[in-house]
């Protein structure tokens, strides 16, 4: 077999369907976020960040890095090692302790990305309790999906928030076997959100634990930034709680919080968690003073809801089509591969501005978008420009718009 052939090949196709991806080399200038340099065959230009998963910009926000620097200077990089042989720091400590006061839970189990937390914790729950069934949101992310497929328990996928198709499943289910129903809070693609109370009284009613994902909602909903389990006082009701560290808070790592039974479980039997080394101290310190700061700060979280309010309304104005949701997310529909590529490499080029397309096999073909995330560091004069160049761009597409009367 011709092997470099065989990749080529592969690569030409995803580039024919508009699904390549290109990675945008950009430097993001601190305490200046969403402004970024962008470095490319043409050379440096200023672009501004409008698809980024630091929802806050509290990866630039001073608390965090000093919090870092002090970690740097008073212990060093590396944490040494796994936690299991030399890498558990008083910073992985305080931090683990930080997470479980957010969720109100007994413990928390930090890992080194979200994915891991989910691959690790649910493929760990799912293999170790005899005959566990998974009962898995159509939606959930592939983290999850991965998690539950390593795990080789058996797994019954439920429509995407429909609670019927959830309790005709259920209900389908030997009743004395083992549960756990693994859902999102706020899907990351089409920004809506989890009937998080239906869902706790089936798994009540159906003896199942439940394993809820709340990446896109930590540091964002709440009083407290817990979530929308916590807005909605829902957080006693979840057996597991997992988060990340590197959307709302600014850093990187992931966790879950539980009972001190269920994280020690995951600790003592997770080769996710056992054989990779850990996060650095000076990430967690900068985590934990991210967590802090939005414990007791609702300023970030009004001014995005202000500014993601002023972006739908301009795209509305103009008849852009986006999906209607209740969260911070905003999916500008394209649906087309090839168009959607045109318009993200247009914008970063005459108009400085950055946003990743998002193709298959992200989401379905034909729903190909442009994935919006205002933040509370975003100005007026940035909104202006960018429903300015959209605008543009749209009519120069030909992109079909909503008529005023459907909006």
């Amino acid at each position: 077999m011709d092997y470099q052939a065989f990749f080529k090949a592969s690569l030409d196709s995803l580039r024919e369907d508009g699904n390549y991806r290109v990675f945008a080399d950009l430097q993001r200038k601190r305490g200046n976020f969403p402004k970024a340099c962008h470095t490319s065959e043409r050379g440096e230009d200023d672009v501004t960040i409008w698809c980024s998963n630091d929802y806050l910009g509290m990866g630039q926000h001073p608390d965090v890095l000093e919090a870092m620097h002090h970690a740097i200077d008073t212990v060093g990089a590396g944490a040494g090692g796994t936690r299991n042989i030399s890498g558990t720091t008083h910073q992985h400590v305080l931090l683990e302790q930080e997470m479980a006061d957010l969720h109100g839970k007994e413990a928390a189990l930090l890992f080194t990305s979200g994915y891991v937390s989910n691959w690790a914790a649910l493929g760990t729950l799912a293999s170790k309790i005899p005959g566990c069934i998974v009962f898995s949101d159509a939606l959930n992310h592939a983290s999850m999906i991965e998690g539950i497929r390593h795990s080789r328990a058996a797994k019954v996928l439920w429509k995407h928030n429909d609670l019927e198709d959830l309790e005709a499943k259920l209900a389908a289910a030997d009743p004395d076997a083992p549960k756990l129903i693994a859902f999102e809070s706020v899907y990351s693609m089409d920004g809506d959100i989890a009937p998080i109370k239906e869902i706790c009284d089936l798994a009540d009613k159906y003896g199942a634990m439940t394993y809820l994902d709340e990446v896109h909602a930590v540091g964002l909903y709440g009083p407290r930034g817990g979530g929308i389990a916590e807005r909605e006082g829902l957080m006693d009701r979840l057996t597991v709680i997992e988060g990340t560290l590197g959307k709302a808070f600014g850093v990187v790592g992931g966790y879950i919080a539980a009972s001190t039974e269920l994280c020690d479980f995951v600790r003592s039997f997770a080769s996710g968690f056992i054989f990779t080394t850990a996060l650095p101290p000076a990430v967690a310190a900068g985590a934990r003073a991210s967590v802090q700061h939005l414990k007791r700060s609702n300023a970030e979280r009004d001014s995005q809801k202000e500014r993601v309010a002023k972006v739908r309304a301009g795209l509305d104005a103009m008849g852009i089509p986006h999906v209607e949701n209740p969260s911070h997310i905003i999916p500008v529909m394209v649906g087309d591969a090839v168009k959607c590529k045109f318009l993200s490499d247009t914008l970063m080029q005459e108009y400085g501005i950055y946003i990743q397309p998002i193709n298959y096999p992200t989401v379905p073909k034909g729903t190909e978008r442009l994935r919006i995330t205002p933040s509370p560091v975003h100005t007026d004069a940035d909104i202006e420009h960018l429903l300015g160049a959209l605008e543009e761009l749209w009519v120069q597409c030909e992109i079909a718009r909503i008529p005023m009367a459907a909006q």
